[in-house]
């Protein structure tokens, strides 16, 4: 195994599965991918005023920007990547740390499609009813969906 890919979002959880990854790396002397998503914040919904331009709650007018104080989403991926060097730094592990914004399960999918990752890794979170019947968990979605292996730490 040359390459292996795990999903990394800065939670308890995600150090767990960080951790793991890197186990394997270092037994299987495999080159490391550790990709952190996010996902980007969707404005409020427009409010309309008659004869008035578009506003957000609040009375903001609507514009292409993030909300004032709202992170940028590549730079808050970013960040959570320095957190998973860091982890990583004495365990001299050769890494690659790549930043993606988006659907969390289809940018994992891109990403080891353009590695040639032959094995994903993503953990498992607690998921309540209403959040399954309106998307499937990350996990869910890469194990269905990849055309290689996966394994689902919990």
């Amino acid at each position: 195994m040359k390459t292996i890919l795990v999903g990394y979002d800065a939670s308890d959880a995600a150090e767990r599965v960080l951790d793991r990854a890197a186990e394997l790396a270092e037994a299987l002397s495999a080159h490391l991918v550790v990709v952190s998503v996010s996902t980007p914040m969707l404005p409020p919904a427009p409010v309309l005023e008659p004869g008035g331009p578009m506003l957000v709650p609040g009375g903001t007018p609507l514009t292409g920007s993030l909300p004032e104080g709202e992170p940028d989403p590549k730079k808050l991926a970013q960040r959570r990547l320095e957190q998973a060097r860091a982890r990583l730094a004495p365990r001299g592990i050769d890494a690659e740390y790549v930043a993606e914004v988006g659907p969390p399960a289809e940018r994992l999918l891109a990403v080891a499609d353009e590695r040639d990752a032959e094995l994903i890794v993503v953990g498992s979170g607690e998921h309540g009813l209403l959040e399954r019947l309106v998307t499937p968990p990350v996990e869910e979605a890469v194990a269905r969906r990849a055309r290689r292996d996966v394994l689902i730490v919990h």
